[in-house]
Formats: structure tokens, sequence, C-alpha cells
């Protein structure tokens, strides 16, 4: 037997999906602002601009900046070889983001990371960015993979502060 509020209740079910979802949603600016934060990354490698490349952080302290890299197996295979206690994923407290822009205003050489595949996703606040990417020296591909941003909106705008990404080279098994 159905009682009114049995059907009160099955009503408001079967209604709930079509309610709305209030969660604040990125808007076109937003993603402009994250697209600008990656250009102006890639640039600033090209063009040797440490003080560009600094203000696309967080903070300037390596130690507040999470940069993390995963070796791709047959590479990590290939440096065990050398290297027998080597791991997937070893925190190097020299390997960050200083130590890259550091390393290409140290060369006349060029370095240049190119993205491909970018997916932004944000609530306007906080943004995680996934692409691939192939960094090259001195016009030659180097290493390539998938890497990860997470970006916070601050009153200075958008910044970056975590960065992972895994590393294949001319030792891995495909190009992917």
């Amino acid at each position: 037997m159905r009682t009114p509020r049995t059907i009160v209740t099955t009503l408001a079910l079967c209604l709930l999906p079509s309610l709305p979802v209030y969660a604040e949603q990125s808007t076109p600016s937003d993603v402009e602002a994250i697209e600008q934060v990656i250009e102006s990354f890639r640039t600033s490698l090209i063009n040797k601009d440490k003080p560009t490349y600094m203000s696309l952080f967080f903070s300037d302290k390596p130690e507040d900046i999470g940069w993390q890299f995963v070796s791709e197996d047959q590479r990590l295979a290939d440096i065990r070889r050398a290297k027998p206690d080597a791991i997937k994923a070893r925190k190097i407290p020299s390997n960050n983001f200083i130590s890259l822009i550091d390393e290409a205003v140290a060369t006349a050489a060029p370095r240049e990371e190119e993205f491909f595949n970018t997916k932004i996703d944000t609530d306007g606040d906080v943004a995680s960015v996934s692409f691939d990417y192939s960094f090259h020296a001195n016009g030659a591909k180097g290493n390539w993979g998938r890497e990860m941003w997470q970006l916070v909106r601050t009153e200075q705008g958008w910044k970056i502060f975590s960065v992972i990404y895994s590393i294949r080279d001319k030792r891995s098994s495909a190009e992917s």
C-alpha cells in the first residue's frame, strides 16, 4: 500500500538527478589564465628568463614546491645495470624547479619543453593540468612522458604548486 509519504519520497528521489548542481564552474578566463601560465613556462625556458619562470610558482623555495619524476620501467632497468639500488621514484633534493631553469640559463644551447594533449580541470580556485611533453636540448629530444601540475589561484594569479612527471628516453621500450 502506497502512503502519501512513500509517494513523496519516491518522487523526490526520482527528481533529484534533474536538480542543478551548485558547484563553482571554471570560467573561460580561468582556463585562459592557466593556458598563459603554461605558455610562460615554455617560453621562459626558451628565453632563459629566470624571473618570469620563478614568478609562475607558488613559492621561490624548492622545499615548498612538489617536484617529482618517475622513471619508466625499461629505463629504470637500464639504470639499475649501473646502479642496482636505483628506484622508480626517488626524491632527489637537487632535482627541483629551480635547477631546471638554472641549467637552461647556464648553457648557451637551446632548451625547450613542448606540450601536447593538454587538459585543464579547474573550479576557479584550484586546478590540475595534465599533458604529454617532450624535452629538447640543443634541438634534440632527450626525454618525454606525461606531466601533471597542480595550481592554486592567488591574489597574484594562478601559481604552480606541484609538478609530477614520468620520464621516458631512448632506453624506454616505447615512445608514447
